[in-house]
């Protein structure tokens, strides 16, 4: 028996009237009238050769054939409904260029692998990223989402926070068998450190009620992450730097943490972007993405730092 395109139309016809109750109810939900619907239930029984439903005039009884008709004719509607939402994706999958700017080593950490994922979701953005420890110029550049540790307020621009990462005082082992370990927040001032240009030069700790700040001077300063951490595997002092950088060179020997009992500044990370970029579906649905994904990495830290701070 061959399968005519009405046929496919009376089908989806029936498994709305089955759903639906009765005639009436089914015509309004399908935007068709009684008498159409009617039409298609009568013409796919004469097809059939067997009757589907007993009619009522306010209900609808499947017979025996009709239930076992209706569950092939509910996978046809539902494909079709399937279908139908994937062409509609399709015309309203976001397209066109972000461009994209944040610090070298956070982003080859953490932000390049969620922008591979994200691309994976929505292959019709394309993205220009840019890696640079400098503070770039947001809108000479042309840039719609630039990557910072700081909202930079009154700078005119708009800002989202994507996370919060959790720091930790690092040091090599070598260093601290020369040197020995901290115990306490005054023995820091007794140590050599490596600086970090793009912080303050002072480390706050806390525990309890109690607070400290040190100000921290040694005979090496980068203004890369990267580097100030390998400095710090080099046996050249201490440093503070985020728990994400901290952990596979801790798991790898390289790095030791110290004073894990006192509780350290965290470093907040924002999206900065243009004044009313926000009303762009691409770099929405980027933020919030971001959002998501640091969340994940966060938890994944969170679990695998206490079993491996020394």
């Amino acid at each position: 028996m061959n399968l005519s395109f009405e046929q496919l139309k009376s089908m989806v016809v029936f498994a709305h009237v089955v759903e639906q109750g009765n005639l009436t109810a089914a015509a309004k939900h399908i935007g068709l009238s009684r008498a159409v619907v009617s039409y298609h239930i009568k013409k796919l029984e004469t097809h059939l050769g067997v009757k589907l439903l007993n009619r009522s005039t306010r209900s609808i009884v499947l017979t025996e054939a009709g239930a076992e008709y209706y569950h092939s004719c509910r996978i046809i509607a539902e494909q079709a409904n399937t279908a139908n939402q994937q062409i509609e994706n399709l015309k309203n999958e976001p397209e066109g260029l972000l461009k994209i700017t944040c610090p070298v080593n956070v982003g080859l950490q953490m932000v390049v692998p969620a922008l591979s994922d994200f691309r994976c979701l929505y292959p019709k953005i394309n993205l220009d990223v840019m890696l640079t420890d400098e503070v770039v110029n947001i809108i000479q550049e042309g840039i719609d989402l630039a990557i910072r540790g700081a909202p930079l307020p009154d700078s005119g621009l708009q800002a989202s926070k994507l996370s919060t990462l959790p720091t930790c005082l690092c040091g090599s082992p070598n260093y601290f068998k020369k040197r020995g370990r901290p115990l306490d927040p005054t023995d820091l001032e007794q140590h050599e450190w490596v600086e970090y240009k793009m912080t303050s030069g002072v480390i706050e700790l806390k525990k309890g009620s109690r607070s400290y700040s040190v100000a921290v001077k040694g005979g090496i300063s980068t203004n890369n992450a990267a580097a100030r951490t390998a400095f710090l595997e080099g046996g050249h002092g201490l440093g503070r730097i985020p728990v994400y950088d901290a952990l596979p060179k801790i798991q790898a020997g390289t790095l030791e943490s110290v004073l894990d009992d006192y509780q350290l500044k965290d470093i907040d990370i924002y999206g900065v972007f243009p004044p009313g970029s926000a009303a762009s579906k691409k770099l929405r649905l980027l933020i919030d993405y971001l959002k998501e994904y640091f969340i994940k990495i966060d938890r994944q830290t969170q679990n695998a730092m206490p079993n491996i701070r020394r």
